[in-house]
């Protein structure tokens, strides 16, 4: 049995933080996990950076409201899960994910949860589990699953090396240069036949 994988942000739908650092114009909030390595010191950085700007969950979502999947997105994972199982595995959050998953047709997520004071206000994260996409891919290996990840970050490195097959999508140039061992690509056509040859 194979399963298939694959991180949301900057793979299926546009990354979240960068498009709401753009929308307040606070460009500190454009630093994500192609950038800090270490998720726990960066999502502390943001929860900070909000609180001194005094912005909070709702302008997050309002600004998710109006993020769509990036373009063949849907259709590309539409195409994915009539042929394999597949898993988004994002370092995001509940209450980030859910709009988007009903514009990609509500596939299977595992992500994180925010902790919110009643006047909105994010005061801390609660982490599914520790190395999350690691330990996730980890656990559907010793259940009998074959896993083939991808992803484009650093936190998603620990998922791709340890699957059978894994690819980079859409990754920055360091990255790739830095682990030229997995095939990057950058078309959703090419990874669905990455994909394909590998199931």
């Amino acid at each position: 049995m194979n399963i298939v994988c694959l991180d949301m942000e900057g793979v299926l739908v546009p990354e979240i933080w960068i498009a709401f650092a753009e929308v307040t114009g606070i460009p500190e909030l454009k630093l994500t996990t192609r950038d800090e390595p270490d998720y726990d010191k960066l999502m502390k950085y943001r929860i900070n950076i909000l609180k001194e700007h005094g912005l909070g969950l709702k302008e997050i979502q309002d600004v998710i409201a109006k993020i769509d999947p990036m373009p063949g997105a849907k259709e590309f994972l539409d195409e994915l899960r009539s042929i394999t199982q597949v898993i988004i595995l994002s370092d995001t959050f509940e209450q980030f994910a859910t709009p988007l998953m009903k514009k990609l047709n509500w596939p299977t997520i595992f992500c994180n949860t925010l902790e919110v004071a009643e006047n909105g206000e994010i005061t801390g994260f609660k982490m599914r589990c520790e190395k999350s996409k690691l330990t996730t891919v980890k656990a559907l290996q010793s259940m009998g699953y074959e896993t083939i990840a991808s992803g484009d970050s650093f936190n998603d490195l620990g998922m791709i090396q340890a699957s059978k097959a894994g690819f980079l999508f859409k990754s920055t140039e360091q990255i790739k240069k830095d682990y030229p061992q997995y095939p990057a690509y950058e078309e959703y056509d090419e990874l669905l036949a990455a994909i394909k040859a590998s199931l």
